[in-house]
C-alpha cells in the first residue's frame, strides 16, 4: 500500500512511503497489544482483592455438631456489597452442595476440575447476563468422607475496564502527539539526506554544452558513487564518439579535397573550347580514375569510423580464421590477375578447430582485405617477374595463440617507418601507388577490439627487395602441433 500515489516515480516520495506506511500499519497493532497488556496489568490488582475476600470468607467456614456452619457477620456483609463501580456476588456451599450463604445462581466450576484444598482459584463467567470474574476456593472440613465446602466471591469487570481505558489513555495520547512530529522528522531527515542529489543535479545543468569531464565521485554518498561513475564512462564514451566524429568529418574533407579538386579541374578542361576528341576522353579518364579514389577513400573512413566505434558493444561469435582469410583470397584474385602476381594461401585447413577464435566475421574479414590491397597495391610484378603474395593461417600451440600473416615480395617498409604507418593518412616516401592512408590504421584498430597484437617485418631479410611480413597474432587460440609445424615448415 502505498501512502502518496504519483504518475512518476519519485525517490524522495518512494522512501517516505516505504517508511511512513509500516510506521501508520503498525500504530494500530500497537494500539490493539497496549490494550490487551492494559487489560492484564489492570486485572491483576482487582484478582488479588477477589483472592483475599476469598480466602477471607473461607475462614468464617467451620463444623459445630457435625454439621457445616457460615456465619457472616453483617459489617462485613455490607463491606463485601460496598462497591459504587461493580456488583459483588459470594456463595457458600456445604459438603452436600447445599447453599450455606450468598447468591444460589452462581455459576460452579466446572464439573470435571478435581479439587484443590488450600489454594484460591481465578476464572471468567457470566452472571445474570454480565462477565465477571471469579475466585473460589475448597474448603477442607472435619468431617470423615465429605467432600469439601466451596466459596466463591464475583465481581463485574467494570472497574477493570476503566482502569485499563486509563492506562490505554496514558500511553496512546502521547503517541497521537509524538505521530506527526516522528513524520515531521522523517520529512527533514529525507530532504536532508536527498540534497546531495539536488546538489549533483545543480552541477550537472551548470556545466556547458562541450563540458564532458568526468563528475567528482568523492563529493557524492557512497550509494550514489556506481551511479556517477556510470555516468563518467558514459561521458568518456560519449567524449570518444564525439572526438571520432569529429576526426572523421576533418579527415573526410581533407582526403576528398584532393580528388575534387582534381575533379572539378578535369571538367574545366573538358569544357574548354576547341578540346580534341583526344584530350576530352584524357579529361574523362582522369575524372574516372579521380572518383574511383575518392571511392575506395570515403570506403575506408567508414571502415576506420566502425571499426573505432565497436568498443564495447562488439558483437563476438565463432569465426573459422582460416575461412575468411581463403574468402578474401578469392575477392582479391581478380585484382591480382590484372597485375599478373601470385596470389595464394597456405596454412591450416578451414573448419579446422585450431584456427577458431571469438570474434566479428565482418571486422575480422576487413581487416585481411587491408592487408591484402595494401599487399596487392606496393608489390610490384610483370608477366616476366611476378611478384608473390600469400596469406597464412597459423596455430601456436607453444604461445596458445592463432596466427595471421601476410607477406609480399614488395620493396618493404623501412624499420623506422614501421609505427608510422598505423597513423591515419601516412604513406611511406619514394612510393608511386594510389592509397588513402588508411589501410593500416583500421588494420590496427580491428586488431585492438579482437585483444591481438601486430608485428611487420621483413618478409627475406637481407634479399632485395624485401618483402613486408605482417603478423597478427590472436590470443587464446587451441592448435595441433602437426599443423603448425607444416606451416613453419613451408615458411
Amino acid at each position: 500500500m502505498k501512502i502518496f500515489q504519483r504518475e512518476q516515480r519519485s525517490l524522495f516520495g518512494e522512501i517516505l512511503d516505504w517508511m511512513l506506511t509500516p510506521l501508520l500499519l503498525l500504530w494500530p497493532v500497537s494500539l490493539a497489544l497496549t490494550w490487551l497488556v492494559a487489560q492484564s496489568i489492570a486485572g491483576k490488582p482487582f484478582d488479588r482483592a477477589l483472592e483475599y475476600n476469598a480466602q477471607a470468607i473461607a475462614q468464617l467456614v467451620a463444623v459445630q455438631g457435625g454439621r457445616v456452619v457460615f456465619n457472616l457477620p453483617q459489617p462485613a456483609r455490607e463491606i463485601l456489597r460496598a462497591d459504587d463501580s461493580d456488583h459483588v456476588y459470594y456463595q457458600v456451599l456445604g459438603a452436600r452442595g447445599e447453599l450455606l450463604s450468598g447468591d444460589r445462581d452462581l455459576p460452579l466450576p466446572p464439573e470435571d476440575e478435581i479439587p484443590v484444598l488450600g489454594e484460591t482459584l481465578l476464572r471468567d463467567a457470566d452472571m445474570r447476563g454480565m462477565e465477571v470474574r471469579v475466585a473460589y476456593t475448597w474448603v477442607k472440613l472435619d468431617l470423615p468422607g465429605s467432600r469439601p465446602a466451596l466459596v466463591q466471591v464475583a465481581e463485574t469487570r467494570e472497574k477493570r475496564s476503566v482502569l485499563a481505558t486509563e492506562i490505554i489513555k496514558g500511553v496512546m495520547l502521547p503517541q497521537l502527539v509524538i505521530l506527526p512530529l516522528a513524520v515531521l522528522l522523517v520529512w527533514l531527515a529525507l530532504v536532508r539526506g536527498i540534497k546531495p542529489l539536488s546538489e549533483l543535479e545543480e552541477r550537472i545543468r551548470a556545466r556547458k554544452p562541450d563540458d564532458l569531464s568526468p563528475l567528482d565521485e568523492k563529493v557524492v554518498p557512497l550509494e550514489v558513487a556506481p551511479l556517477v561513475s556510470s555516468v563518467n564512462d558514459l561521458l568518456t564514451r560519449l567524449k570518444g564518439s564525439i572526438a571520432t566524429q569529429k576526426r572523421f568529418l576533418a579527415d573526410a574533407a581533407h582526403q576528398l579535397k584532393t580528388p575534387l579538386a582534381g575533379l572539378r579541374m578535369q571538367a574545366d578542361l573538358a569544357q574548354r573550347e576547341g578540346s580534341s576528341a583526344e584530350e576530352l576522353k584524357q579529361s574523362l579518364k582522369q575524372i574516372g580514375r579521380s572518383s574511383m579514389r575518392a571511392t575506395h577513400t570515403v570506403n575506408q573512413l567508414l571502415a576506420l569510423a566502425r571499426a573505432e566505434s565497436s568498443g564495447k558493444a562488439l558483437v563476438r561469435q565463432p569465426c573459422d580464421l582460416a575461412a575468411l582469410a581463403v574468402e578474401a583470397v578469392r575477392d582479391t584474385v581478380p585484382r591480382a590477375m590484372e597485375k599478373h602476381l601470385d596470389l595464394g594461401y597456405d596454412g591450416e585447413e578451414p573448419g579446422a578447430a585450431a584456427v577458431k577464435l571469438q570474434g566479428n566475421p565482418t571486422l575480422l574479414k576487413e581487416m585481411i582485405r587491408n592487408l591484402l590491397d595494401n599487399a596487392v597495391n606496393y608489390t610490384p610484378s610483370s608477366p616476366q617477374h611476378p611478384g608473390v603474395v600469400t596469406v597464412h593461417v597459423l596455430a601456436d600451440p607453444f604461445g596458445g595463440a592463432i596466427v595471421l600473416q601476410v607477406e609480399d615480395t614488395g620493396p618493404g617498409i623501412p624499420e623506422a617507418e614501421r609505427e608510422l604507418v598505423f597513423q591515419p593518412f601516412y604513406r611511406s616516401l619514394g612510393t608511386n601507388v594510389d592509397g588513402s592512408g588508411l589501410g593500416l590504421p583500421i588494420v590496427l584498430e580491428i586488431a585492438r577490439q579482437h585483444d591481438a597484437t601486430i608485428e611487420i617485418g621483413d618478409t627475406r631479410p637481407g634479399h632485395v627487395p624485401p618483402g613486408t611480413r605482417v603478423t597478427v597474432r590472436f590470443a587464446g587460440g587451441e592448435a595441433s602441433e602437426p599443423g603448425v609445424e607444416a606451416a613453419q615448415a613451408a615458411l
